[in-house]
């Protein structure tokens, strides 16, 4: 009986642990975000360290620009993917996870980027937030160029990019190639493309409104890391 009563205490213990965590999460971006299947790279290292924190999980997608306007209303608790360039004041965590941009355009135009400001040059598409997340000279680019763009969903990139629309859009690579795939009846994704490795790895993390939720995520994250859960969600990935 005695033992009953144990396991009853620790289950106890466990709801009262338990603390529910709102988490606004950007749009389908495969292969991080699978919107509406419960998976991705990203997505599934987040919710790992967040539930080996004892976060019960709650994940809204939307727009990054609407999500950072909930967060300062305290309507969610948390973001991701952003970073300390984002321009709102809140408790980052560590950095969960890297992006490789480049800039991309059709090879057939022979552009010559070298370095981010020759994009003032062109017409750009970039994801939402990146005037902030990709740092001050992107920022000073994006400022100055009257045909800088940001689209709330990454796949309209592709389509510009493909169809002609836009001259050079900044992309991870691994999400322009997967979103190919569903363009595939809306424009040639056949042509070649010319890739400009002008960023360095942009690191993500977590944005939370309270520090003592983003110091939690932080022990989840360094705990799924040591255990090698880490590695094997990112080995589940290593096709793309």
């Amino acid at each position: 009986m005695q033992w009953m009563w144990g396991m009853v205490l620790l289950w106890c213990g466990c709801a009262v642990a338990a603390e529910p965590l709102r988490l606004g999460m950007g749009t389908h971006k495969p292969p991080y975000v699978f919107q509406g299947e419960a998976r991705g790279l990203e997505y599934e290292i987040v919710v790992a360290a967040a539930e080996r924190a004892g976060f019960v999980l709650h994940v809204l997608h939307m727009p990054m620009e609407r999500l950072h306007w909930l967060l300062r209303r305290g309507e969610i608790d948390a973001i991701a993917t952003t970073n300390e360039q984002s321009g709102i004041e809140v408790f980052y965590s560590e950095p969960h996870i890297y992006y490789q941009n480049v800039a991309v355009a059709l090879r057939a135009r022979n552009y010559k980027i070298e370095r981010i400001a020759d994009l003032g040059s062109y017409s750009v598409s970039a994801f939402q937030r990146a005037r902030f997340l990709l740092g001050s000279e992107f920022q000073r680019m994006a400022q100055n160029n009257p045909r800088y763009r940001e689209e709330a969903q990454q796949i309209a990139r592709n389509r510009l990019l493909y169809s002609g629309r836009i001259e050079v859009v900044v992309a991870d690579m691994r999400i322009l190639r997967y979103l190919n795939r569903e363009v595939l009846d809306q424009v040639d994704v056949s042509q070649p493309l010319a890739e400009y490795p002008i960023f360095a790895p942009t690191p993500y993390q977590v944005g939370f409104r309270r520090e003592a939720q983003r110091d939690r995520f932080n022990r989840g994250l360094a705990a799924i890391r040591a255990s090698g859960e880490y590695r094997a969600i990112e080995r589940r990935y290593a096709m793309y």
